[in-house]
């Protein structure tokens, strides 16, 4: 009776032991399973969102794309600086100031791209005494108010290239370059 108590006995204690051996092998096929599924998902939202943003355009081709068509409205190339001429540095009294307010500035003339490009740098050269003295008559006919802020620097440039432009022939000026703008 002893060897069928033991028998019995055995027989339940060796299954629980055999049972928990045989879920384990079944929880870690799970366990492996769910973290495949998982690590899928995660290179999916990965890989949806690397596509997400190589559709997006960044900052920098936004910016680009704007220059471009602003550009190509204003039918001149910004990016590029023609030839330069410097010209002499101009000190004048500013109008309204009795001597008492004056301006030291320094200007570069930039030329219009073209293939006239030499021959109004020689006109230029020929005549910068008319140029200087134009320029000296502008800056003088200023006042301390209208050249102490960007707007009036921006006006005096444009009346500067704009006189310039109306007696030179053979080219343009491009634009009007300050190097130096002092005043008292």
């Amino acid at each position: 009776m002893a060897d069928q108590k033991a028998a019995a006995e055995s027989p339940a204690a060796a299954a629980p032991s055999g049972g928990g051996n045989q879920q384990k092998p079944l929880l870690f096929i799970i366990l492996a399973v769910v973290n495949m599924v998982i690590v899928a998902a995660v290179g999916f939202m990965l890989y949806a969102g690397k596509k997400k943003e190589a559709a997006e355009p960044s900052v920098e081709q936004v910016i680009a794309g704007e220059k471009e068509t602003s550009d190509l409205e204003s039918g001149e190339k910004k990016d590029f600086v023609g030839k330069v001429v410097p010209m002499e540095t101009f000190i004048v009294n500013l109008a309204g100031s009795k001597g008492r307010r004056v301006a030291k500035v320094n200007m570069e003339l930039e030329l219009k791209e073209s293939e006239a490009e030499g021959k109004i740098a020689g006109e230029i050269e020929q005549r910068k005494a008319q140029i200087r003295d134009i320029i000296i008559i502008i800056l003088s006919s200023k006042t301390y108010e209208e050249v102490s802020s960007r707007e009036g620097k921006d006006n005096l440039r444009s009346e500067i290239k704009d006189t310039i432009n109306s007696f030179i022939t053979t080219g343009k000026i491009s634009n009007v370059f300050f190097t130096e703008f002092i005043y008292n």
